[in-house]
């Protein structure tokens, strides 16, 4: 209801997902049990999306949005695979009808707990899973084949419930090992402002777990906006976004909800249906309170398994193997960055194996700034063009001059690497000349940079110094408006770059001086 007044995405249906929902329950389980203290856990994720709502709703204000950028795809996609994976094992108590069952949520002491207890297997209750399962499957493989028939997979959750517990109700198949949910008590829950929890003992772990999974639901919910956005051609405005979603899930929070988001399989079916406004939401909220309020009763001899079944079924498509292989194709880098996020999330943490896939994003980050991109360019045979040799292979080394493009801004943190890199190459050009192309000027095509600090334009005083020692001089080609400015504003103290050092492009200075660059020694 909140976000139908608030969102400006048209398209976006709210409510739980499974990456929040797992990753909230994880962080919560390590300090609570929720079948051994359910009061305390229930405060503890109302105290939770209090925090994730103000957090989302901060940003939105102080139009930080950029902060969930450092979730990158390759991130996303490694991280939904493993929760997927995690979230399908933790099904495997109720699809094969264990009793006894680990609260741990990694891969190992799941799979140690499934065939440490083989003797609570039910059979029934496998066959009953397994074919429902199949039939979830098929519905989906029908969507996603013929799109016309979409219906099939959105419904398809919905006939299993009803079929199978007709079926367990007709049996009487709660008596031959069928677990069922039982009595559900009807009506809408109460207002759960007085449940909200501020007791130091667990205020940290509230917090962590508010912002973990107020980003990680934000990142999803406003991806999924932006994409349907794209397909009707409107746009989505992302603070506007952040405030809405923040504020659905502090009032949630006092309404007996835990975090929400906009989930891509509950908007893909409002998109289908052709849904044109965010009035979905209401239609939504309301269909949900008159099941509460009178509906309920027909979920008695609902069988566990399918619940199972279904939540299998929704995860998988969570585990998107295209786009794994097309990370790999295209970034290496990126690969395994997919795959640390994976393999932490299933082996370590939900939470550990997100930190360690954006530790690894960031480093990366501070990696392509400390180490930035430099390239020795050449002149393409017939042309005014000058491009990296190594990128076009038709390109030819000009006589008697180095050709360096920084493609990068120059600061602080990879100045020095700049400085070095520099003088290596000068090096290397001079070992390999002969006496007829001995190496007289180093052009610095400066064209990409778009900015510099003054730790920029040190490193450019000292570079020219250090190559006027060697007898050679610098040459700087097309600055950029604030980088010419710095230029000129270090030149009123001293004047290190004259005129004549400074050029348009590298054609310009490479005729200007060619009859430098051919003269021989002595």
């Amino acid at each position: 209801m909140v976000y139908a007044v608030l969102g400006s995405s048209r398209d976006l249906a709210v409510g739980p997902v499974s990456i929040a929902s797992l990753v909230m329950g994880s962080m919560l389980r390590d300090a609570v049990s929720p079948s051994g203290e359910p009061l305390l856990f229930l405060q503890l994720a109302f105290t939770s999306t209090l925090f994730a709502g103000v957090v989302q709703a901060s940003l939105g204000i102080l139009r930080l949005g950029f902060i969930i950028d450092f979730l990158s795809r390759a991130t996303l996609v490694g991280f939904m695979a493993g929760a997927a994976i995690i979230v399908s094992l933790q099904q495997l108590k109720a699809l094969l009808g264990i009793t006894h069952f680990t609260t741990q949520m990694g891969l190992v002491p799941v799979m140690a707990s499934v065939f440490h207890h083989t003797k609570e297997w039910s059979w029934q209750t496998i066959l009953m899973g397994v074919c429902f399962l199949v039939f979830l499957l098929a519905a989906r493989h029908v969507s996603m084949r013929w799109p016309k028939l979409f219906w099939v997979s959105a419904c398809a959750p919905l006939a299993s419930v009803i079929i199978s517990t007709l079926l367990v109700f007709l049996f009487k198949a709660q008596n031959h090992g069928i677990s069922i949910i039982g009595q559900l008590k009807c009506g809408l829950n109460r207002p759960s402002w007085d449940k909200l929890l501020f007791d130091p003992t667990y205020l940290g772990l509230t917090m962590k777990t508010g912002l973990i999974t107020g980003i990680l639901s934000l990142t999803e919910g406003i991806a999924v906006g932006r994409t349907f956005a794209s397909l009707k051609d409107y746009q989505v405005d992302g603070n506007k976004e952040m405030m809405a979603i923040g504020l659905m899930n502090v009032v949630g929070s006092c309404t007996s909800c835990y975090v929400t988001t906009g989930a891509f399989s509950r908007s893909a079916v409002n998109h289908n249906a052709g849904c044109k406004t965010a009035m979905s939401n209401v239609v939504m909220a309301l269909t949900v309170m008159v099941t509460l309020l009178f509906l309920m009763p027909l979920f008695v001899y609902t069988p566990n398994v399918v619940l199972g079944a279904i939540i299998i079924a929704a995860v998988i498509g969570l585990i998107d193997f295209p786009a794994v292989y097309q990370i790999w194709r295209m970034d290496k880098m990126d690969f395994l960055v997919c795959v640390c996020a994976f393999a932490g999330v299933i082996f370590i943490s939900v939470q550990e194996g997100l930190a360690i896939a954006v530790g690894l994003s960031v480093f990366r980050v501070l990696m392509q700034i400390t180490r930035p991109k430099m390239t020795v360019q050449g002149k393409i045979m017939g042309t005014d063009i000058y491009r990296d040799l190594h990128q076009y292979k038709e390109a030819q080394r000009v006589p008697g001059i180095l050709i360096l493009a920084i493609e990068a801004p120059i600061n602080f943190a990879n100045s020095n690497y700049l400085n070095e890199r520099i003088k290596r190459w000068i090096e290397e050009e001079n070992s390999t000349q002969n006496k007829q192309t001995e190496l007289h000027v180093v052009i610095l095509d400066l064209s990409a940079v778009p900015a510099i600090d003054t730790s920029g334009i040190a490193f450019l005083i000292d570079i020219k110094k250090s190559i006027e020692k060697r007898d050679l001089e610098l040459v700087l080609v097309n600055p950029t408006g604030e980088v010419m400015e710095k230029i000129q504003r270090a030149n009123v103290a001293q004047n290190h770059f004259r005129s004549d050092c400074l050029y348009l492009t590298t054609g310009e200075a490479v005729t200007s001086l060619s009859a430098l660059a051919k003269m021989t020694k002595p």
